[in-house]
């Protein structure tokens, strides 16, 4: 039977592409119809409407922006999805969307099961990355099978519905922070008259990557006593780093806020404290 997409941006091609390179009959379909067309020549069906897309499909696979562009695509499905039919949604969204729509399309009969990845075009097309689960423990156990050669890893996040949604957000938001990392260090390396040949050089001897777990084990734990680098020390450098951007004319957009933390920190007492003690409080 047929497989829909609904959705051909770089990551719901890459999925189209792998399903049909499965032997798999797939059926797509893209707000902007031009951007679909290309999937054509890989012997893809190409359709004009969502719910054309959906009509008689097995299943149906969502790729879109965000929690409107779901609800926009689902609502001009909807008149083609059957009864019992699992839409399985790979959109970045809100947890609250997604237990919105759980709630409500289920109430209608259809199988709604939000299904987050990390994952580029590449992995999409190779089956690679990771792709994350949460919800009803009987529908994961159906959907196993059907999405675990769609990724390198499945993981399954429990039975709460927005779990997947959570740790999506969580997952990029620390990509987010180490972009920002990398974006200082240019501007530091500049600064001091470097460049990325030289922060390439210093990542392939120092990884502070596995390191992370551990680090943040400690701030979770609020484990503060036993410094590894003493809060104090850590603003010192900071102030370091900030005095060389600015004599440089240049400027810093994560660590004025850190360094703020910090400040707050050193003034509540804790200066003598591990680093890692600017998250007390939010565990």
């Amino acid at each position: 039977m047929t497989i829909a997409i609904l959705g051909t941006g770089l990551l719901g091609s890459g999925f189209a592409r792998a399903l049909k390179k499965k032997g798999e009959a797939v059926r797509v379909w893209n707000r902007t119809l031009d951007r679909a067309q290309p999937l054509a020549g890989d012997g893809i069906e190409v359709v004009e409407t969502a719910e054309a897309a959906v009509r008689d499909a097995s299943r149906v696979h969502v790729v879109v922006s965000d929690d409107a562009a779901v609800d926009s695509v689902l609502g001009s499905a909807a008149p083609g999805l059957a009864h019992g039919t699992f839409v399985i949604d790979h959109s970045t969204t809100s947890t609250a969307g997604a237990v919105r729509r759980t709630r409500e399309w289920n109430a209608k009969g259809i199988r709604y099961h939000h299904a987050p990845v990390f994952m580029g075009p590449q992995n999409a097309f190779e089956s690679t990355g990771l792709m994350l689960v949460s919800g009803d423990a009987a529908a994961i156990d159906e959907l196993r099978p059907l999405l675990t050669p769609m990724t390198g890893k499945l993981i399954e996040l429990g039975s709460r519905v927005d779990a997947a949604a959570g740790y999506k957000l969580i997952g990029n938001l620390l990509l987010m922070a180490i972009t920002a990392g990398f974006r200082d260090m240019l501007a530091l390396a500049k600064s001091m008259q470097m460049g990325p040949a030289d922060i390439t050089a210093l990542l392939a001897v120092f990884n502070p990557g596995v390191s992370l777990p551990q680090r943040f084990k400690r701030m979770a734990d609020g484990d503060y006593a036993n410094p590894s680098w003493e809060l104090a020390m850590a603003r010192k450098d900071a102030r370091l780093m900030q005095d060389e951007v600015d004599q440089a004319g240049l400027d810093f957009v994560m660590l004025p806020a850190l360094a703020a933390l910090m400040d707050q920190a050193i003034a509540r007492g804790d200066g003598n404290a591990d680093w890692t003690v600017v998250g007390k409080g939010l565990v």
